[in-house]
């Protein structure tokens, strides 16, 4: 009897698990994307920053006569993404 109330009960929950969200409504897709380019943009500077200090470091273990390490690239300032409504 506990196996089948337990198989039961999982596959209910299964059910559960595998339901749809509606889609979301427009000014929440906006801010969804909003958010999304604003951590994209947040990976960029992180891995600039982050370029800077191995270069730091770099420089400062570097032996005389070894080239110098490539220098990075600073991203772009923040632009937020055009409303796709403008269609």
């Amino acid at each position: 009897m506990k196996k089948i109330i337990a198989f039961v009960l999982c596959g209910l929950t299964c059910g559960a698990a595998f339901a749809t969200l509606p889609p979301l409504s427009p000014d929440a897709q906006v801010a969804a994307d909003l958010a999304k380019a604003k951590t994209a943009y947040g990976d960029k500077v992180s891995a600039y920053q982050l370029c800077q200090a191995q270069n730091r470091v770099a420089d400062r273990f570097r032996v005389a006569g070894t080239p110098a390490p490539a220098a990075c690239v600073a991203p772009p300032p923040f632009v937020a993404p055009v409303a796709a409504a403008a269609k």
